[in-house]
C-alpha cells in the first residue's frame, strides 16, 4: 500500500510502497483510512524544525495523526463491528508508568503518538488500539471525522483559558487550530471573537465562512492598534495563541486586560523574552495547552454532530495520498488551510 512517511532526520517526506498493516492483536483494530488531514505539526516535522528530534529513534514512521475511517478488522476482545466509522485519538499511554497506574494517563511518561512515534494515517490501513477509536455520530462522515483531533485541540485551549459568557477573546493565528479555538470560544459564550493573522487571505476566507468577521491583519498595522480600534479602546479578556511564532506572545500580552489569561497552543521553534515586570504588575496568567483530554473528545463529537456541515468550510483542499507532498507544500506556504488526503 502507498504510505507517506518520515524516513530520516532532515527536511522532507517519502511516498513509499509498503506491506499491508499488521493484523490486529487482542485489543487492537485495523482501520481502513478514508480521510487524513495535514496538521501544522506534520508540517513542522516535514520541515524538521526544532522540537521534533524525539521522532528519530522511531524512524521510518508513517505520519498522519488527524484521520478517520472504518473498522476493517478486529483483534480478540474488541466489540466494534466491521464497517463502523471511527475517528482515532493519536496518543497511546503505556498503561504501566506511575502516572498511568494512578489514573493520569494523559500525563503518561512513556506515551506514544500515532503518526509521530508509531505508524499513522497517511496510509490505506493502520492498526491501532481499539481504545483509541471513537464512533462517529450520525451525520458525521469520515471527512468531517478527520477534523476531530484539531477541533479537540481548540476545545482544550478554550477550556484552559476559561473563556466565559460575554468575554472578548483574541485568537492569534487563523489556521486550523485558530479556527477550532474560535469555534469553541463562540460555543463557550464569548461575546466577541477577534482573529488576528498576517497576510492570511485564504485562511481569513475560511474564518468568514465560519461566521467570524472581526479579522485583524497585522501586516497592515500593529496588533495593539488594531485591537484597541476594534474594541473601542478596551483590552481583551482572553488571548489564545495558535501561531507558533514566539514574538506573538509579547504582542498578545500587550492587549490583554489586567488579570487576563493568555493560552499558548502553538508549537514554537525557539524561546521568547517576556517583559516580566509588566507581566507581574498586570497579574497576567500564561498557560500552555497541548492535545485534548479524552473526556473532551466526546464534547467535540457532540458539537460536531449537532451541525456537521457548519465545519465543512475548514477543509479547503482535497487530494489523493499520491499527491501528499504537493499538499504539504500548499500547507507550508499557507496557500491552503486544511488539506485532506484520501489514501
Amino acid at each position: 500500500m502507498l504510505t507517506l512517511r518520515k524516513t530520516k532526520a532532515g527536511f522532507g517526506l517519502d511516498l513509499t510502497e509498503d506491506a499491508e498493516a499488521p493484523p490486529p492483536n487482542p485489543g487492537q483494530v485495523t482501520v481502513r483510512v478514508e480521510h487524513a488531514g495535514i496538521c501544522g505539526s506534520d508540517v513542522h516535522a516535514y520541515e524538521w524544525t526544532d522540537g521534533y528530534g524525539f521522532m528519530v529513534p522511531h524512524l521510518p514512521v508513517v505520519m498522519g495523526h488527524e484521520f478517520a475511517g472504518r473498522i476493517a478488522a478486529t483483534g480478540a476482545g474488541v466489540a466494534l463491528p466491521a464497517g463502523t466509522p471511527v475517528t482515532v485519538m493519536p496518543f497511546v499511554p503505556c498503561g504501566t508508568c506511575a502516572n498511568c497506574t494512578s489514573g493520569a494517563t494523559r500525563n503518561c511518561l512513556r506515551r506514544e503518538a500515532i503518526g509521530l512515534t508509531r505508524h499513522g494515517g497517511f496510509a490505506g490501513f493502520v492498526t491501532v488500539p481499539a481504545a483509541n477509536c471513537l464512533t462517529l455520530p450520525d451525520g458525521v462522515d469520515t471527512e468531517l471525522g478527520a477534523l476531530t483531533e484539531p477541533l479537540g485541540v481548540g476545545c482544550e485551549a478554550v477550556l484552559t483559558g476559561e473563556v466565559g459568557l460575554g468575554d472578548t477573546v483574541l485568537v492569534m493565528g487563523p489556521g486550523t487550530i485558530g479556527q477550532a479555538i474560535a469555534l469553541f470560544a463562540r460555543a463557550a459564550g464569548a461575546g466577541r471573537v477577534l482573529v488576528a493573522g498576517r497576510a492570511d487571505g485564504p485562511r481569513f476566507d475560511v474564518m468568514r465562512q465560519l461566521g467570524f468577521t472581526d479579522l485583524l491583519d497585522v501586516a497592515e498595522a500593529p496588533l495593539n492598534d488594531l485591537v484597541l480600534a476594534a474594541t473601542g479602546g478596551r483590552k481583551v479578556d482572553v488571548v489564545l495563541e495558535a501561531t507558533g511564532h514566539p514574538p506573538t506572545i509579547v504582542d498578545g500580552l500587550s492587549v490583554l486586560r489586567t488579570g487576563g489569561v493568555l493560552v499558548i497552543a502553538g508549537i514554537h521553534p525557539g524561546p521568547v523574552s517576556l517583559p516580566l515586570t509588566d507581566f507581574v504588575r498586570a497579574r497576567h496568567q500564561l498557560r500552555g495547552t497541548h492535545g485534548c483530554d479524552r473526556r473532551n473528545w466526546d464534547k467535540v463529537l457532540t458539537l460536531l454532530g449537532r451541525d456537521p456541515e457548519a465545519f465543512r468550510p475548514m477543509i479547503t483542499h482535497r487530494m489523493p495520498l499520491a499527491r501528499g507532498l504537493e499538499g504539504f507544500e500548499l500547507a507550508r506556504q499557507r496557500a491552503a488551510s486544511k488539506v485532506m488526503l484520501t489514501p
